[in-house]
């Protein structure tokens, strides 16, 4: 009975302190894309960003420049785990992602893609407590430090020739990632479309442990898989 009594109550600390370190879920401010800045690329290479100003040109340059709708966009994450003893695939969704992208129709190879923003306080999975757990314990997102994850691209590849409307692109964009402090070089693999609006989604797979994100003992909670997918689906409108 001792026993039992104790191991209560170390399942209520911790549940206690998973819902007391997630906060609130409510994002400090709404995330804002950072401008593109320079001229379009070449080979592929792209131009450094500043997320330092809110204003949001209509070109660069002359190039086209699309600004992700967040309101049709979501940017998720996707892993394993068993629960009460069963296999379940959690997947965690937020619309609060921002980004530019800009490009000349008439050359693939000038494609920019700006930092990539996305605000980790503002996942939403199927359970109010796992929510409470990713925001606090894991993603450190609860303290404004860590709230934003930050995708930097550095490089571009796949694209060369004109960009039709009606065709499907795939491509891969590699850059920077940085979650909860931690900076982690991923590759997305990309398929867009171009029309009246650019379409499209990205997708990577990283490794939890790559950026130190521990899962915190819980009750009825185990093996969650150490790979996560990372996909960001996005419709993105002329600025």
């Amino acid at each position: 009975m001792a026993v039992l009594l104790v191991l209560g109550l170390l399942a209520g600390g911790a549940l206690a302190y998973v819902w007391f370190s997630g906060g609130s879920g409510e994002p400090s401010t709404d995330v804002t894309a950072p401008p593109l800045t320079g001229s379009p690329t070449t080979a592929g290479a792209v131009a450094p960003t500043s997320s330092g100003s809110t204003t949001v040109p209509s070109a660069v340059d002359g190039a086209l420049v699309f600004t992700i709708d967040k309101e049709r966009s979501t940017a998720t994450f996707q892993l394993d785990e068993v629960l009460n003893g069963s296999p379940k695939t959690v997947v965690g969704v937020t619309n609060e992602v921002a980004a530019q992208i800009s490009f000349d129709p008439a050359d693939a190879s000038t494609v920019q893609v700006g930092k990539v923003l996305v605000n980790a306080r503002t996942f939403e999975t199927d359970s109010g407590i796992r929510d409470r757990a990713v925001r606090g314990p894991i993603l450190g997102s609860a303290d404004d430090q860590f709230e934003l994850i930050e995708f930097t691209p550095t490089a571009i590849e796949g694209l060369s020739g004109a960009i039709e409307q009606g065709t499907t692109l795939e491509f891969q964009v590699a850059g920077d990632l940085t979650i909860k402090g931690t900076t982690v070089p991923v590759t997305f693999e990309v398929t867009a479309n171009l029309a009246d609006e650019l379409t499209g989604k990205a997708v990577a797979t990283v490794l939890r442990s790559d950026f130190g994100l521990e899962i915190p003992s819980v009750p009825n909670v185990a093996d969650v898989s150490n790979e996560v997918i990372l996909t960001l689906e996005f419709v993105a409108i002329p600025a």
